[in-house]
């Protein structure tokens, strides 16, 4: 007999999974690949370069254009330094709530969707249901990519996509973009008394800061007020930098990291281009005159592209309809969303739980969120069994 899992039995199980991100998500996926199996449906693994961890796409129904997808990340945050309760991967209820690391962001939908093939199996479905299972989005949705890549080259297209992150099963269409990067000074050591013989990396990391904070204020002037975002412009923040030596030394060395977070739409190719035209143009000059052994190199680390809204667009229509939510929510964290939609998938992103409960010591999903989301997939089951999608 196949096994049959609740939504929340499934999730209980999931959450049992540490997938902290900097630790392999794989036996997670060996399970789902397992479950999934047993029940007659074959799955296809997308690796990433080391081996240790793997996204996961599966069609159930037939191989025909359209259906939709459903997405999820398979990691987590980490639990360290938080004051936990109770072991933040054993599952615990209490007053109607499931506490476990993941439970909402953003196991619950996948744990729903999961425990609901065996319905999708049972129906006669005019149109494919897709499940998708991704890596690394704690860290720059770095498994999304190649998992979309991959989907769509093996399997038809699909209409459109949903994203299952905590929205309390409203329907979020758009979000903002995030692009992250490093920068490295090198300067010249002097002694502080010799200031004019040295070059300070912390100096130029500075001016470099100040040119960021800048922009930012510049973004908030001129913000467009009808804008849903909040707040309702593009910024630039540099929240780590550390550097130099002791207090009477001009710093050899200073780095910083920075994140923006791009309206849709907002090119970070535009931002990190002018931020380069500033640093060769305004910066490292004033330093290759004292030494030339003096530098600044700029190391992007992550991008992810902004959900923009889509008014007539598949995803937003129908997802409303199911919902009956016609409300304009938007939010400001990135999802693999705007991912999907730059490969030419409508896109929204609705899930179970609240962003709230995110990231926090004793994370937890009102099981009534749970039943909401299965009543939906219920809904959108019966739309993929009458070729309304």
């Amino acid at each position: 007999m196949n096994t049959r899992y609740t939504p929340r039995e499934m999730l209980e199980k999931l959450i049992s999974f540490n997938t902290v991100s900097d630790r392999s998500n794989l036996d997670l996926i060996s399970f789902v690949e397992d479950y999934l199996g047993e029940h007659g449906i074959a799955s296809t693994r997308v690796p990433d370069e080391t081996g240790t961890k793997a996204a996961l796409h599966a069609r159930i129904g037939p191989a025909v254009e359209g259906g939709v997808v459903l997405s999820a990340h398979t990691d987590v945050v980490p639990v360290a330094g938080q004051d936990w309760s109770r072991d933040p991967f054993t599952a615990w209820e209490s007053e109607g709530r499931l506490y476990g690391r993941g439970s909402a962001d953003m196991k619950g939908f996948a744990a729903t969707a999961l425990s609901k093939v065996p319905d999708f199996l049972a129906a006669d479905l005019e149109k494919p249901i897709h499940i998708a299972l991704s890596y690394d989005e704690e860290i720059g949705c770095f498994g999304a990519a190649p998992l979309v890549s991959d989907l769509l080259a093996k399997e038809p297209q699909p209409s459109f996509a949903i994203v299952g992150e905590p929205t309390n099963m409203k329907v979020v269409t758009g979000h903002k973009g995030i692009a992250v990067f490093k920068t490295r000074i090198r300067g010249h050591p002097a002694h502080s008394s010799q200031l004019h013989r040295g070059v300070s990396a912390i100096s130029a990391a500075a001016k470099l800061i100040t040119w960021l904070d800048t922009r930012t204020a510049e973004n908030k002037a001129g913000a467009d007020p009808d804008c849903p975002f909040e707040p309702p412009y593009t910024t630039l923040h540099s929240g780590v930098i550390k550097g130099g030596q002791a207090h009477n030394i001009t710093a050899q060395h200073c780095e910083f990291a920075t994140d923006i977070r791009l309206l849709p739409g907002d090119s970070a190719k535009a931002w990190m281009d002018a931020y380069q035209t500033y640093i060769e143009n305004h910066v490292l000059p004033d330093m290759l005159e004292i030494s030339a052994d003096c530098s600044i190199d700029v190391e992007h680390l992550a991008y992810v592209p902004g959900l923009s809204e889509e008014p007539d667009g598949r995803a937003e229509t129908e997802v409303r309809r199911l919902t009956g939510d016609n409300g304009r929510h938007v939010v400001v964290y990135a999802t693999e969303g705007g991912i999907f939609q730059n490969h030419g998938l409508s896109t929204v992103v609705c899930g179970p739980g609240s962003i709230d409960q995110a990231h926090q010591a004793d994370e937890y999903i009102e099981l009534v969120e749970l039943d909401r989301c299965a009543v939906f997939l219920d809904q959108l089951l019966a739309g993929l069994s009458q070729k309304q999608f």
